[in-house]
């Protein structure tokens, strides 16, 4: 009796270290496909949740991997990184094991974040703008320069989305010094670009935060075969 509790107790063990190799094994051939298929400058970091890994390996469906790629450059504009889930990924371990290259690995469904620090949001503004973010919106103060006068400018932001971009449009202008300028709104309003984003994702919502601006984007059968 005591020979067979010892030997279950090595089996499940063995079965334990079984499970962290596989899936470090495919954690790494996922980052390597990601990598590849959207030209990342650094593998991102790739964590596949559910236990035990092995069932899901053999049905070949990985219910949930989280994606963190890192600090990146979209289109010109610094983000701090994109936060990415993969739901339903599909990539049968015996394929993954007798023929990596050809396998068609896929998601079902992503959802992302993207977080444009502050930082960026103040280097984009025009000049004399400074931009403060936090969860009520994106407010404006500084000076605008109108007929060679320096006049004290405030204004909270409006978010607006275009293709490839993010436009922020002032709302609730405010001049001091009594100088009346035409169309102030003129002098403050700017544009990021965002270039495409990782994994096909498309933006679904802009919302402010107290670190800058938080972007959510979604997609659908997302290929991650380079």
């Amino acid at each position: 009796m005591r020979k067979l509790v010892v030997f279950l107790i090595l089996l499940l063990v063995l079965v334990g270290i079984l499970d962290r190799v596989a899936v470090a094994g495919v954690e790494k051939e996922i980052a390597t496909r990601a990598t590849v298929r959207y030209d990342l400058d650094v593998p991102p970091e790739v964590t596949i949740t559910g236990i035990p890994f092995l069932t899901q390996a053999i049905q070949g469906r990985y219910q949930e991997v989280k994606v963190d790629v890192g600090r990146i450059n979209l289109g010109g504009a610094e983000v701090s990184g994109v936060d990415a889930t993969l739901y339903g990924v599909r990539a049968p371990l015996s394929d993954l094991i007798t023929n990596a290259e050809q396998v068609d690995i896929r998601a079902e469904r992503v959802v992302g974040e993207v977080v444009i620090p502050e930082e960026t949001l103040n280097r984009r503004a025009p000049q004399g703008i400074k931009i403060q973010a936090d969860e009520g919106g994106l407010a404006v103060s500084g000076e605008i320069t109108f007929l060679g006068q320096k006049v004290p400018a405030k204004a909270n932001l409006k978010i607006e989305m275009a293709e490839g971009r993010v436009k922020f449009i002032p709302e609730k202008v405010t001049l001091g010094g009594g100088i009346p300028v035409p169309n102030p709104e003129r002098f403050i309003a700017y544009e990021i670009p965002i270039g495409k984003l990782p994994f096909n994702l498309k933006i679904t919502e802009v919302t402010p935060v107290a670190e800058g601006l938080r972007i959510t984007a979604e997609a659908a059968d997302v290929p991650l075969r380079g």
